[in-house]
């Protein structure tokens, strides 16, 4: 359950071609405040679309994800020097340029962007206090995953003319060298004591050594070329053929085998035994930064700990209700042992688990319009994991589509394991990565008109994931958990949540260990020990984001009540689902202060 966002991470550029390219991305960067007018909203807008652009100039892989194709070649370095100052300059100065906007001039509408914009900027200066360059990727988060699905094909960077492919070749040269800025931030980690656990590098690793291959016919970085287009004439196919086989053979082949080798022989023998960020220097309040900026509050870590602990104990009473209900006998321990090993709760064929979700899609299609007004005009499909990624990939993802919707958006379930998909779980994910869930959030943010571009395509972890989960809570009204085996799938996703406060704060400002947050989480859920530990060094690895899931949940859920209660009869869920999702991804003081500004004018014009 995991949505797929772009890594806004890119490559060292000293080769000639790829060179030129990154002096055009320096050049680009002038942060000035636009000329003033005496109109303010126009004057905001001036500044959010320049923000927005030149963090696009910055990181080119980034549009491909919003339509924006004109830089497909282009690969900017977000580990060097040059980047980092770069970075910072755009973020201080238009923070400067805001503050000196005066937003009571602004329309309301535009004071939300502000508000946005204001609290996006001030949390990445905050981050600078804290060396994440020296973290430069993990098992679970890295740019040579990025690249990988960019190089099958199968994902955002275009294959579909001839120019398609030499940009993706030019944009292979610029990866290959960032390698060489990789190393040199994973060794100031070690000068800094700041490294990976080495359990998570050591699954690195792994998954490196797949990339390297001895035939370039069995690179990922291959798959375009198994795949022209019927237009392309013999010619252009042999030449293709022979660029992209030499990039791999003499340089993307070798780039890994570097990293490996470097990782095995320099890093990995400073890698630490701990688990959490409080080891780390300046740990924990890094972790703090990292749980703020995820869920968007200002929530000490320890409150959201025992939050966890409460929501566990909760969700294992109604388990435990669910289980006398079907008439089960025995514990709540072999009720979970009985759902997660027999066979008659999970699909035997591959196809058969897809179809599934397209009954699914049918069923909930057919009652969102009682509890929507607007809703996307993309379309989404229902789509297996593709098999070069499937076993790494999260058991369900969303991809969205294109603003234009010319690429629709993708629920993605990894079919590669069936025993890790049971039946009684597929309308909770359904609901979840679809709709209502990450597509109705997401489509709808990218079709607004009238708000800034950063705003549209902007990531607010705890919006974003809270309504998705604020959705599984929807799909109760809506009639869809009838069975109450598909209930029992909606309480089991929302205690993997719940454990996610527990474990992730457990691990990071508790000094719990790796083992101890595995032995909570096998001790409280149905989750087979396979997908324990993979959660677990997820946590490890992306301290934070997490939290970020049912503290949404809870937020737009509370906001929900306060609305119902002080309209009553006034209430109509259409309209509360419009002030929720219509300005975009909004950050949770932000939403709340929305909500409560909808409440208060609605009373005034209803009386």
């Amino acid at each position: 359950m995991n949505l797929i966002k772009p890594l806004l991470l890119c490559g060292v550029l000293t080769l000639t071609a790829c060179d030129n390219s990154y002096q055009v991305a320096q050049q680009n960067i002038a942060v000035e405040m636009p000329n003033k007018v005496k109109n303010e909203d126009q004057n905001f807008a001036a500044l959010a679309q320049q923000y927005f652009e030149q963090q696009v100039t910055l990181n080119p892989i980034y549009g491909l994800y919003i339509g924006d194709y004109s830089k497909n070649d282009l690969f900017v370095d977000d580990l060097s020097d040059d980047y980092l100052k770069q970075r910072f300059d755009l973020t201080s100065k238009t923070l400067a340029y805001l503050n000196g906007l005066s937003v009571e001039k602004l329309s309301e509408p535009n004071q939300i962007s502000y508000q946005i914009l204001k609290a996006n900027l001030k949390n990445e200066l905050q981050g600078n206090a804290f060396p994440t360059h020296y973290l430069p990727f993990s098992q679970f988060d890295s740019l040579m995953s990025t690249m990988a699905q960019l190089g099958s094909g199968q994902s955002a960077q275009p294959f579909n003319t001839i120019k398609d492919y030499q940009d993706f070749a030019k944009r292979l040269e610029g990866y290959v060298a960032w390698f060489a800025s990789a190393e040199q931030r994973l060794s100031e980690g070690v000068d800094n004591n700041v490294v990976l656990p080495r359990v998570l590098v050591k699954r690195l690793v792994k998954q490196l050594e797949t990339q390297v291959v001895k035939n370039p016919s069995a690179s990922i970085f291959y798959q375009p070329i198994d795949n022209f287009p019927a237009s392309f004439s013999g010619v252009e196919k042999a030449q293709l053929t022979n660029d992209y086989s030499a990039l791999i053979t003499n340089k993307i082949v070798p780039a890994y085998q570097g990293l490996i080798d470097f990782i095995n022989e320099q890093y990995l023998p400073h890698t630490r035994a701990t688990d959490g960020y409080g080891s780390l220097p300046n740990g924990l309040p890094w972790y703090q930064y990292l749980a703020n900026t995820h869920t968007t509050t200002t929530m000490d870590v320890m409150q959201i700990h025992q939050l966890g602990l409460d929501e566990v104990a909760r969700i294992l009473r109604e388990m435990n209700n669910v289980k006398e209900n079907v008439g089960f006998q025995g514990d709540l321990n072999a009720f979970f042992s009985h759902l997660s090993q027999s066979p008659q709760y999970f699909f035997t064929d591959k196809q058969d688990l897809i179809d599934g979700y397209q009954t699914y899609k049918k069923r909930i299609d057919s009652v969102l319009p009682q509890y929507f007004d607007v809703m996307p005009k993309s379309p989404y499909i229902v789509k297996a994991v593709e098999t070069f990624r499937e076993q790494s990939a999260a058991g369900a993802s969303y991809a969205s589509g294109s603003p234009d919707g010319s690429r629709p958006g993708v629920f993605y379930v990894n079919t590669y394991n069936l025993k890790a998909q049971p039946k009684w779980g597929m309308m909770t994910l359904s609901l979840h990565e679809a709709a209502p869930g990450h597509h109705f959030q997401i489509s709808l943010a990218q079709e607004l008109q009238g708000i800034p571009d950063f705003q549209k395509f902007g990531g607010q972890t705890a919006f974003i994931e809270g309504w998705a989960l604020y959705s599984e809570q929807l799909g109760i009204e809506m009639g869809l958990f009838d069975d109450p085996y598909q209930y029992f799938g909606k309480l089991a996703d929302e205690m993997l949540r719940a454990m996610r406060l527990v474990v992730d704060t457990g691990l990071h400002a508790k000094g719990w260990s790796r083992e101890q947050a595995i032995a909570y989480m096998l001790a409280n859920s149905t989750m087979a020990e396979s997908d324990v530990v993979a959660e677990v060094e997820r946590y490890m690895a992306i301290p934070g984001q997490a939290l970020s899931y049912k503290i949404g949940q809870l937020k737009i859920m509370e906001l929900r009540a306060r609305a119902e209660s002080a309209l009553g009869k006034k209430f109509d869920i259409k309209a509360f689902h419009n002030q929720v999702l219509l300005d975009g991804a909004l950050p949770l003081a932000v939403l709340e202060a929305k909500i409560d500004r909808w409440i208060a004018t609605t009373l005034a014009t209803t009386k």
